[in-house]
């Protein structure tokens, strides 16, 4: 597999607004690999069929930034710490019989 390069990040200046963004544009094309009709979002797809997706900066716009995001958490608010290991299954309990009389 070939690695894409990428490129350098440098911070952007970027005005703070707080203009809500413009809804996003409901896209369609073939996919690339499959041929099949597909639809996205602002120009960015994945097809369903095949697996293709296409890069992100191949949108017709810029993506939000996490601090733009309507849905986003309120600060401070964190997700809950997982477990490193699997949970056991089935769960421990006592031993029985079969559920159900015979």
């Amino acid at each position: 597999m070939t690695r894409r390069p990428h490129r350098t990040h440098l911070p952007e200046e970027r005005p703070e607004s707080t203009a809500p963004l413009p809804p996003p544009e409901l896209t369609e094309a073939e996919c690339r690999r499959c041929g099949t009709y597909i639809a996205g979002l602002d120009g960015r797809y994945a097809c369903g069929v095949c697996g293709w997706v296409n890069d992100h900066s191949e949108g017709h716009r810029r993506l939000p930034r996490a601090d733009e995001d309507p849905d986003r958490p309120p600060k401070g608010r964190r997700r809950p710490k997982q477990l490193p290991w699997p949970a056991p299954w089935p769960p421990p309990g006592p031993a029985e019989g079969p559920p159900y009389p015979c």
